[in-house]
């Protein structure tokens, strides 16, 4: 049969053969193309069902039949156990769609099966928060088939919850806007806001008022400003520098609020959200007018108080909340060697306690740092806190800190050394009074307001023979004295004395009296009243004075018999004395005369030295009736007005040939001015004239050369005061002491000096000596102008 096979039907095998092969070649080739196309499509479909799996919105197919497609999660947004087939499987028993919800997704897949009506629901499952939304429309034939619906749905939970938390929070700002707006229109002080441009967008009702404007339509369409420009600056401008600034602005301008002027505090804030620019301005104004007024009553109140701290004693500082000095008055810096600038850097009260260590000013402890801050302690206490302070150099203090409300403290400091210094000093007094008291020669009792016997000496005990033990009971005066009635002579004068106690005691009167002893002693007896309310009472024994009273009495009335004898005496012997004088001046003056003929040179000296001591007799006759009767009281002046300058310079003539006489300068410095007293003319030349005499001759003895005497003389609308002054060698002490009316004479006489005194008494003058030994002697007479 092989060789029956021709070449053409080789070739023909041959051929189908190779078509075969390339055929089989051809479809393997083409089924690993399918292979891998088919592997690209199924991975590219994972991929989309990835992707739609991974997608916030789930599709749903629910086809003509009520089929369902859809993936395993929304089963778990439903709350189901799995996936639902149908749409009856989207109902559960509590979980799934519940029966309404069901319904109305029935109704709404119908509509877009029937009319292709695209829908939205919001589904929320029984017994779960989520809330769904469906997005439904008809679905692609190629997608869904035919009457197909697709659904795409939506896990809204977080948004809903977001937009009910946004709408609960956009209705709480609301209600909080209305409360704010509310606020502000019920505020008392003036509000507004300015927009953008800064032109008044709201204003509240108390804006208004403060206007005196009709609403705040009109306040606001008129631009009316409720603070006016001050120092150049408006409330636009005000506004502006706040929102410049970017923070509130306050100032305090004065403001008219409805007609009153008014101090007010006006605040400018800017306001704008976070990170963004400014939306507008708002400010109010609030009056502080009475806050001021208050402010400067308590300023002045502070200063007030401040200056009277200044005026105490005590030492008084002021502590700020912050432990600063604030304040410290004088005695307190004097007491801790604070100056005016230390108190102004108000140092820490912990600072103060270091340095008044180092100057000493506190108490040396064994533990200083835990003694300091017990002390700054004190702030934080609630009740004050005392203590004493012994510092080194023997001071004490008693320092007193009492904490403020405000958190401050106030310390008070006292220097207590002297009331301690005192209190010592006491008790010796207390102890030195009993010794006092019972060595005094007096017997003393002090008796208390209540009539008890308080204090006594032991002589008042020894007096009246009573007991310690009944005085040691402080008995009172009545029962005391009834006991003692029978140790007087008069027993009823006992009532005496506690009549006499009784008046210091309750009358607050000073009495005494005399009682006499059954033994024949006597004493006199005074009640004191004291300052403290108890009464003194003092015996004084009289006994050696009684019986010296006689004998004291006796020499008495024989004095006064010589003294009246030496005035008769005196009177007398003047008389004798003026007769014989007057004979001898009446005959020298006949000689003088030429009466006897004409006297030759010689002579007539002798009768000018006869004249001379004629005079100088004659003066101290009438010196000695003068200074008789002056000391008798009986010296008549005749008052009768004087001109005091014609009267010195004559007794400065009569008495320059005596000086001259005696080599001694005599100057006259006489005012011109000094007018007339009333006075006695003749004494009161004698006056002068013994004076300028006295001088001289006192003068001469110590002075060969330069002896110098001067009268001075001046007045004024009270007086004249004459002045005789020389440079001799002084008075002795008991001519001074005559002259200041200290002693009656001295042993050369002394009689010029104690006329002299006597004389210018009368005339209600008043004279001073001065006198330095080896230096000279001044008296200085002052007599007034009238009587």
């Amino acid at each position: 049969m092989s060789d029956a096979l021709s070449p053409a039907m080789l070739f023909a095998l041959g051929l189908f053969a190779a078509l075969w092969l390339l055929a089989g070649l051809w479809a393997t080739l083409r089924g690993i193309a399918m292979q891998r196309r088919s592997a690209f499509v199924a991975g590219q479909a994972e991929r989309l069902a990835n992707l739609v799996e991974a997608s916030p919105q789930l599709p749903v197919i629910v086809r003509a039949d009520w089929r369902i497609e859809a993936s395993e999660r929304l089963g778990r947004w439903l709350g189901l156990e799995r996936g639902p087939r149908n749409f009856d499987e989207l109902r559960g028993l509590g979980s799934g769609l519940d029966a309404e919800a069901h319904d109305a997704l029935r109704h709404a897949i119908l509509g877009a099966q029937r009319g292709a009506k695209p829908f939205v629901l919001s589904l929320k499952p029984d017994g779960s928060h989520r809330t769904i939304i469906v997005h439904g429309a008809a679905a692609p034939q190629a997608v869904g088939g035919p009457g197909g619906v697709l659904l795409w749905l939506s896990d809204a939970t977080d948004g809903q919850q977001a937009l009910a938390h946004a709408r609960s929070e956009r209705d709480e700002a609301m209600a909080a806007f209305e409360a704010l707006s509310g606020l502000i229109e019920a505020a008392p002080f003036p509000m507004w806001f300015r927009d953008t441009d800064l032109s008044l967008a709201l204003v509240n009702g108390a804006y208004v008022r403060a206007v005196e404007a009709k609403s705040a339509a009109a306040v606001i369409d008129g631009g009316v400003e409720l603070c006016e420009t001050v120092a150049g600056v408006s409330a636009a401008d005000a506004a502006d520098a706040a929102r410049a600034a970017g923070s509130a602005q306050m100032r305090t301008i004065p403001v008219t609020i409805e007609g009153e002027r008014r101090i007010m505090r006006v605040v400018d804030v800017p306001l704008a959200p976070e990170g963004g620019r400014v939306i507008g301005v708002a400010g109010y104004a609030i009056d502080i007018q009475e806050l001021e007024t208050e402010r400067g009553a308590h300023r002045r109140f502070v200063d007030t108080q401040r200056e009277l701290l200044d005026r105490l004693s005590a030492a008084v500082a002021q502590f700020g909340p912050d432990q600063g000095l604030s304040f410290a008055n004088l005695p307190f810096r004097r007491l801790f060697a604070l100056e005016a600038e230390e108190v102004a850097e108000a140092p820490p009260f912990a600072r103060l306690l270091d340095a008044w260590r180092e100057g000493g000013r506190i108490p040396e402890v064994r533990n200083y740092p835990e003694w300091r801050q017990a002390h700054v302690d004190w702030f934080a206490q609630a009740e004050a806190s005392e203590e004493d302070w012994l510092l080194r150099d023997g001071t004490h203090l008693h320092v007193v800190a009492q904490p403020t409300p405000d958190g401050g403290m106030l310390l008070i400091a006292e220097d207590k050394t002297e009331q301690v210094q005192l209190a010592g000093a006491r008790d010796t007094l207390l102890r030195v009074r009993t010794a006092t008291f019972d060595n005094l020669f007096e017997a003393v009792a002090v008796f208390a307001p209540d009539g008890r016997l308080h204090l006594w000496n032991q002589r008042f005990r020894r007096l009246w023979g009573i007991d310690e033990p009944t005085l040691a009971a402080h008995p009172r005066v009545d029962t005391l004295m009834e006991g003692l009635a029978d140790r007087l002579v008069k027993p009823n004068q006992i009532s005496i004395v506690q009549e006499v106690i009784r008046a210091a005691t309750l009358e607050r009167q000073q009495r005494g009296g005399e009682i006499g002893f059954a033994d024949g002693r006597y004493f006199d007896f005074a009640s004191i009243p004291l300052p403290d309310g108890n009464a003194l009472l003092i015996m004084l024994d009289i006994t050696p004075s009684r019986k010296m009273e006689g004998a004291l009495r006796e020499r008495n009335e024989a004095l006064e018999a010589a003294d009246k004898a030496k005035t008769a005496f005196l009177s007398r012997m003047s008389y004798e004395l003026r007769t014989p004088l007057t004979s001898i001046g009446g005959f020298g003056e006949m000689l003088q005369a030429g009466y006897a003929g004409k006297l030759g040179d010689q002579q007539r000296t002798y009768i000018d030295a006869i004249m001379d001591s004629v005079g100088v007799l004659g003066r101290q006759i009438d010196n000695v009736l003068d200074l008789a009767q002056g000391e008798a009281g009986t010296l008549a002046i005749e008052r009768a007005p004087v001109d005091v300058k014609i009267l010195l310079e004559g007794a400065l003539a009569d008495a320059k040939l005596f000086a001259k006489s005696e080599k001694v300068e005599l100057v006259g410095n006489i005012a011109a001015n000094l007018g007339s007293i009333e006075g006695d003319a003749p004494r009161l030349s004698r006056l002068v004239a013994g004076l300028l005499d006295n001088a001289v001759r006192f003068t001469v003895p110590s002075r060969k050369t330069g002896a110098r005497v001067l009268l001075h003389a001046d007045g004024d609308a009270r007086g004249v005061d004459i002045i005789v002054s020389d440079n001799g060698p002084g008075m002795p002490d008991a001519a001074v002491a005559v002259a200041k009316g200290q002693q009656a004479g001295t042993a050369a006489g002394g009689i010029g000096l104690a006329l002299a005194r006597q004389l210018v008494a009368a005339h209600g003058g008043t004279m001073e000596v001065v006198s330095e030994e080896g230096q000279g002697t001044l008296v200085r007479i002052s007599l007034p102008r009238g009587a």
